[in-house]
């Protein structure tokens, strides 16, 4: 179903590659069939990277609702300074309030119904610490602007969804030794329960099923490795299989992403962040995409940083943003209400 308002695309790190992957998944929009969005973000850094990156994009100044009928002709755009010059792969501090601006206008648009949907382009958290960025990341950051907007208390559940794999972490931006302690038998199965949600009412998957993974190596041989997967994991697992959810586990993670194992599941729930990004990325790193449940709108994202090191340099791929869109648009077309 074709949508009838714009996905809204933040710039990210205006000195990533954030703009070369815009231009190029714009360029390219025919041949990956991609539903309108309206770039936020500086019409002068785009102009200046396409003349870098020898591609002919038109720009043209935009709004939400102007933008769905000037996308086939040109990539709309809602102006927001940028804060200083930018050279392509060196990031600058004064630019961290314009990133910030186009979270905060993508986020305010799709909760106001004027934007489908939300993509992000990759930002730099260190660039947004320096500028007193009170936030791990852009997953909890979206979650604190749901909250203030709706008043509603929101557990944002970041998902990595490939081809080949979904796949989401309990625990996010945490370091590993903090890992036992953060999980709790309440996490778990809220997260669990966000999931089951999100892909029945937006993946559009009837009865989601749950595969759970263990913290310590061999799901904890009955706690003779750790007793976090009999005394955490086990009773979440019960307590959501006494509610109706398809949830099983906690499974050995070195044996349940191989394609047997993956058929058997529709998402895997990880205990921490390399549990589930690492097989993630390697069964899928240009197609898989981050997506963000438990929101009140929708956001996707690539899965990949700002890459400074190549921005200008016309070599950044731009399929994880394209999957992104497309995702996102997918998910708008189709979402119902719970």
């Amino acid at each position: 179903m074709p949508l009838d308002r714009p996905l809204a695309l933040t710039q990210g790190d205006p000195a990533g590659i954030g703009p070369d992957i815009t231009l190029v998944a714009w360029a390219a929009r025919q041949k990956y069939d991609l539903p309108p969005f309206l770039f936020l973000g500086d019409p002068a850094v785009l102009k200046a990277r396409a003349v870098m990156l020898g591609l002919d994009v038109p720009i043209r100044e935009a709004d939400s609702e102007s933008a769905m009928s000037i996308f086939d002709d040109a990539l709309p755009v809602l102006p927001i300074a940028a804060g200083a010059e930018i050279a392509a792969g060196q990031p600058h501090v004064a630019t961290a309030r314009a990133t910030i601006e186009a979270i905060e206008t993508a986020v305010s648009l799709s909760l106001g119904g004027r934007a489908a949907g939300t993509v992000t382009n990759p930002i730099a958290k260190s660039i947004l610490y320096q500028a007193g960025f009170g936030f791990p990341g852009h997953t909890e950051f979206l979650a604190d602007l749901a909250e203030r907007a709706t008043g509603k208390k929101v557990l944002p559940v970041m998902m990595l969804a490939g081809p080949k794999l979904r796949a989401i972490p309990v625990t996010i931006h945490i370091p590993i030794k903090d890992v036992p302690a953060a999980l709790t038998e309440d996490l778990i199965a809220e997260t669990c329960r966000i999931a089951h949600h999100d892909l029945k009412t937006r993946f559009g998957i009837d009865r989601p099923r749950l595969a759970v993974a263990g913290l310590n190596p061999h799901a904890g041989e009955d706690g003779a490795i750790g007793r976090e997967d009999q005394d955490i994991i086990h009773p979440a697992i019960f307590k959501l299989r006494a509610e109706g959810l398809h949830v099983f586990g906690p499974l050995p993670a070195d044996t349940m992403f191989h394609d047997e194992a993956r058929a058997r599941y529709d998402v895997a729930i990880c205990m921490y962040h390399d549990q589930a990004l690492i097989p993630a990325k390697a069964l899928g790193f240009d197609t898989s995409v981050n997506v963000t449940l438990g929101l009140p709108f929708i956001r996707t994202s690539p899965d990949h940083g700002t890459a400074f090191g190549i921005a200008g340099q016309g070599v950044a791929r731009e399929t994880s943003l394209v999957e992104a869109i497309k995702l996102a648009g997918n998910l708008a077309s189709k979402s119902k209400a719970a």
